[in-house]
């Protein structure tokens, strides 16, 4: 009987599973994160920021979130293994006060602190209420073309006490690092740098797709 309720003819191949498997994969990129690095400040309880990226298909795991502790504020560092080229961003929270009413995304700026927030955001979005994860907000792609560090800055909520929230998503692609440019430093003083300069300059891209 379910099967029935989305009234697709016979004629069309492309089923609904397929297209949600699709949607799943553009949002891979919580795969990409450094997990041992990320940090989420004022979290009430310690790890559970981390809980938030996780697959699309599993947004509605509201056995998982991250709460604010002292006040509405979260501030989540996000390092990435790699360079990232983040085009969208999906916030989901409950239906009421707790929701994050605004996001602030800043790129490459590791350890942020709260006072770091009172810089200029590459980006900043007024959020909607999202309880079913289905709002994406679409990033200034040239903004967010190579990011290695992520933070997310969520000032402010609906006007609740604190702040909830169930799942970010994260779309984009993602390029590996070049694990030469860690050598250099190394012995820059005698070798030539110039030498390594190819690799950077031709990276390999993988697409998340």
């Amino acid at each position: 009987g379910a099967a029935m309720a989305h009234g697709h003819g016979p004629g069309r191949c492309r089923c609904c599973g397929e297209e949600a498997a699709e949607r799943g994969a553009a949002w891979g990129l919580y795969l990409r994160i450094d997990r041992q690095r990320l940090q989420c400040l004022n979290e009430r309880r310690e790890g559970s920021g981390a809980t938030v990226f996780r697959p699309w298909e599993e947004r509605g795991d509201r056995s998982q979130f991250v709460e604010s502790d002292d006040d509405e504020e979260l501030l989540f560092n996000i390092p990435f293994t790699g360079s990232v080229k983040l085009k969208g961003v999906i916030v989901m929270g409950e239906d009421d006060g707790t929701h994050p009413a605004e996001m602030r995304l800043f790129r490459n700026i590791p350890h942020m602190s709260f006072d770091d927030t009172a810089k200029e955001p590459e980006q900043s979005f007024s959020l909607s209420r999202d309880p079913l994860g289905e709002l994406e907000y679409p990033t200034k792609i040239a903004r967010f073309s190579n990011v290695y560090h992520l933070s997310m800055h969520f000032p402010k909520n609906f006007g609740a006490e604190t702040t909830k929230i169930f799942y970010i998503g994260l779309k984009g692609e993602w390029t590996e690092a070049h694990r030469h440019e860690v050598t250099i430093c190394n012995y820059e003083a005698s070798a030539n740098p110039a030498d390594h300069k190819l690799e950077q300059i031709t990276p390999q891209t993988h697409f998340i797709s």
